[in-house]
Formats: C-alpha cells, sequence, structure tokens
C-alpha cells in the first residue's frame, strides 16, 4: 500500500499489511511476528519489482471529487468510508469506483490528525446529544 499526496497526487513511500492477517500460534511466537511494517521504506510493487513511489496518481482531483459525490449520494449517514477506484483506459469512464469499504481505516496513510480528532469529537457530540434527546422523550435511542 503506497501512501498518496491528496493534493498532487504525488505516490509516496509503501507499507505492507499482510502480516496482520496471520493467522496461528506459530505466527506469534519470538522471530516469528512483525507488529509493524517498515515505515513506509518500500517503493516497488512487490509483483514485478515495479518502481511506483514518485509517479503520479492521474486526475487525483477527478478521482477525489466522485468519491465525496459518492460518498453524499450513497451513504450520507455513514461518517467515514474508504473507496476503492480504478484508473480506466476508457475515454468514456476514465475513473470508476470498485468498492465501499464501511469499516475503513488509513492504512497508516497520512492525513490530517487534528482534522480527523475534530471531525470524531463532533461526531460524538451530536450523538450524546441525539442520546439524551430520546431519553427526555423516553424513546429508544438507536
Amino acid at each position: 500500500m503506497f501512501d498518496v499526496d491528496v493534493s498532487t497526487g504525488k505516490i509516496l513511500g509503501g507499507t505492507t499489511n499482510a502480516h496482520w492477517y496471520r493467522l496461528g500460534l506459530w505466527n506469534v511466537l519470538p522471530g516469528k511476528c512483525v507488529w509493524r511494517s517498515r515505515d513506509h521504506e518500500i517503493t516497488h510493487h512487490p509483483d514485478g519489482n515495479i518502481p511506483v513511489t514518485g509517479e503520479v496518481v492521474p486526475d487525483i482531483q477527478g478521482m477525489l471529487a466522485l468519491v465525496e459525490e459518492s460518498h453524499r449520494k450513497i451513504c450520507p449517514d455513514v461518517p467515514l468510508v474508504g473507496w476503492d477506484v480504478v484508473l480506466s483506459s476508457s475515454k468514456e469512464l476514465p475513473i470508476c469506483l470498485l468498492e465501499v469499504n464501511l469499516s475503513c481505516n488509513f492504512f497508516r496513510g497520512s492525513f490530517d490528525r487534528k482534522v480527523y480528532l475534530d471531525f470524531c469529537e463532533d461526531l460524538i457530540e451530536r450523538l450524546q446529544e441525539r442520546r439524551l434527546a430520546a431519553d427526555q422523550e423516553g424513546k429508544k435511542f438507536l
């Protein structure tokens, strides 16, 4: 997985999460389990040793506009959504949504922590307000 500067589309250093999915006791034994991947040191795609770091994602702004619009239309009540996007060689459909991840995380990508934490705080405050209003009305809060 490679981090991307969303303002420029420049692909930054990569990391891996393959170790997160290892099952079995033998994978937690000393010397067997790597709890953290390297810190964005990967520069080439592992399939074919293809250089990735330093390349630029074309039309990153169009891609961001697509996922923001899709979020508003498809799942406006879901606070955080991860979108998998495909760049196509088709002129009619150059950017396509592959899937939505409703249980997303940042997979060690860069993000503005203050913006994220403020968003989380606002969300919790709104939920608390709704819960208190439901309590006053004798309704069950879902």
